[in-house]
């Protein structure tokens, strides 16, 4: 069996939401950031634990997951936000610019049925703040079809514990051990 992706969604799980005060984690360090296809005299604030790096980078160097961006931050999660948290370029997931107006429209988180394409029969972790219990049971049907699926879902006014990755390589260690012989995967995910 191969590695399991972890997707990492960025909203909500690296940058919490300001709570109903506008206050968020005092553990969270604000920046300015300028997403592709904005102007620089209009940055984006965003809030980021540096913790969140090192915690990240100590997941990787397991060697038991693949990272992969998977957030409407798409290329810039890997040009932006992984720089100011001390992390290597890492893959993305390239989402589609859906106009939606919701998170959910058809009941389940708007990304799923993009990444599920893509995944195939790969195993993954997805970490995100926004998956409903719709997300739940296809991960569970995936995992019944042999596509071993774990969805973690962090509080999105608090943002990744440790417990949340702690949780995902145990679950990773318990999966069959992958080839060795395998030197990756060219499964149209874009690289920075």
């Amino acid at each position: 069996m191969r590695l399991p992706y972890l997707l990492l969604d960025i909203d909500g799980v690296l940058i919490p939401f300001p709570d109903d005060h506008g206050n968020t984690p005092a553990t969270h360090g604000r920046h300015e950031v300028v997403p592709t296809g904005r102007s620089a005299d209009v940055p984006v604030t965003v809030w980021l634990n540096f913790a969140d790096g090192p915690m990240l980078m100590d997941v990787i160097r397991t060697g038991l997951v693949t990272p992969v961006w998977c957030t409407s931050w798409r290329r810039d999660a890997t040009t932006l936000i992984g720089p100011l948290l001390g992390l290597p370029p890492l893959p993305y997931v390239d989402l589609p610019r859906p106009q939606i107006t919701t998170s959910h429209p058809n009941g389940y988180l708007w990304k799923r049925d993009h990444v599920g394409a893509w995944l195939g029969d790969a195993p993954a972790i997805g970490i995100d703040d926004d998956f409903t219990n719709l997300d739940h049971a296809w991960a569970t049907e995936r995992t019944i079809r042999g596509a071993a699926t774990l969805l973690l879902q962090p509080d999105p006014y608090v943002g990744l514990r440790a417990e949340h990755l702690m949780e995902a390589l145990e679950w990773a260690g318990q999966l069959p051990a992958a080839p060795t012989c395998e030197s990756g995967d060219s499964r149209g995910s874009e690289a920075a």
